[in-house]
């Protein structure tokens, strides 16, 4: 079993960047405007980090914009290579996208509300590059499309790794302390933690050392 790959999410600025890119992550997250939730920032920030971060890590610009051409004019402001899609879309749109924007990753949040959540996931991978499992709730007033600090019910989620043919990450309530438990119960492509390592909403580097070590450690046992 391979390392799953870790994405750091919610990154604030340059240094967290490159705490997070020396600590082993594959990849950033960058929080544009949302409707509630932590870690969003600037676009230009977004963009000041996107330029500064050295292949081949991932950025990842989180939006919750549902049409294309703001989801087109938002990446070429922000200059990130891939577009992590926190709301539904249309299924026109993932077409309209690939034909605008070529080179750039396509990944669909899909918020592991309940069995329905594996009919939604099936029917979307096939028109993305992968998915990221997450536990907001788009249905209440206030959507939410992220970074709640709560995990799912990962049954669920292990059910759509098996059933999709593209890589899956899991999001949603990781810490080091329950990770190891996490990668034996879904056997996810990736990770994507944000609380789990922040403390007082700073990236605390201890924290992340732990979070590592503990993917690190579950990985040897499983090989």
């Amino acid at each position: 079993m391979n390392r799953p790959r870790v994405k750091i999410c919610c990154i604030a600025d340059l240094e967290e960047a490159r705490t997070a890119i020396e600590c082993g992550a594959s990849a950033l997250g960058l929080v544009s405007e949302m409707p509630s939730g932590p870690g969003v920032i600037s676009e230009e920030a977004i963009a000041e980090i996107a330029a500064r971060v050295p292949p081949p890590i991932a950025t990842f610009l989180l939006t919750c914009r549902e049409d294309t051409a703001s989801i087109v004019a938002q990446q070429r402001r922000c200059g990130v290579n891939t577009i992590q899609l926190c709301d539904r879309v249309s299924t026109h749109v993932y077409d309209e996208l690939r034909a605008a924007l070529p080179g750039v990753s396509l990944v669909q949040v899909i918020h592991v509300t309940g069995r329905e959540s594996f009919d939604e996931a099936v029917a979307v991978a096939r028109k993305v590059d992968a998915l990221l499992l997450d536990s907001g709730n788009q249905n209440l007033p206030i959507r939410e499309l992220g970074g709640t600090g709560r995990t799912h019910d990962w049954r669920i989620s292990r059910d759509i790794r098996a059933a999709v043919d593209v890589p899956v990450f899991l999001a949603g309530g990781l810490k080091s302390e329950n990770v190891a438990e996490a990668v034996g119960a879904v056997r996810p492509f990736g990770l994507d933690v944000c609380s789990g390592v922040r403390t007082c909403g700073k990236l605390d580097e201890d924290k992340l050392k732990r979070f590592f070590a503990s993917v690190e450690e579950t990985t040897d046992q499983r090989r």
